[in-house]
């Protein structure tokens, strides 16, 4: 005995929402198709994420004599965590700045 398979509205449902989902997952493939965000230095590229994480760590530097300077270093704690998160922040602030 064949029977035929007759299509439910939830099963179109699912077999869209499949597709949906698919689709999605072949976009993010294609999303990432921009030139890399690097600069010429001396003949040899360079990635942006660089400069802005050397510029970051000088600029932590700064902040840390500054700091010292005004007698603030005595309240920051714990220092560990203060100093590579003060880091990120002026990292992510100029890659944000610069190359958004």
């Amino acid at each position: 005995m064949i029977r035929t398979a007759m299509k439910s509205p939830g099963g179109q449902r699912a077999s869209n929402l499949v597709k949906a989902a698919i689709a999605l997952a072949a976009l993010q493939f294609v999303v990432a198709c921009s030139r890399a965000p690097t600069f010429n230095i001396l003949g040899s590229f360079f990635p942006s994420w660089m400069l802005c994480g050397l510029l970051g760590i000088v600029l932590t530097v700064a902040a840390r004599l500054l700091f010292v300077r005004l007698n603030l270093e005595q309240q920051l704690s714990p220092l560990i965590l203060v100093y590579p998160c003060l880091s990120c922040f002026f990292t992510f602030t100029l890659w944000l700045i610069f190359f958004s």
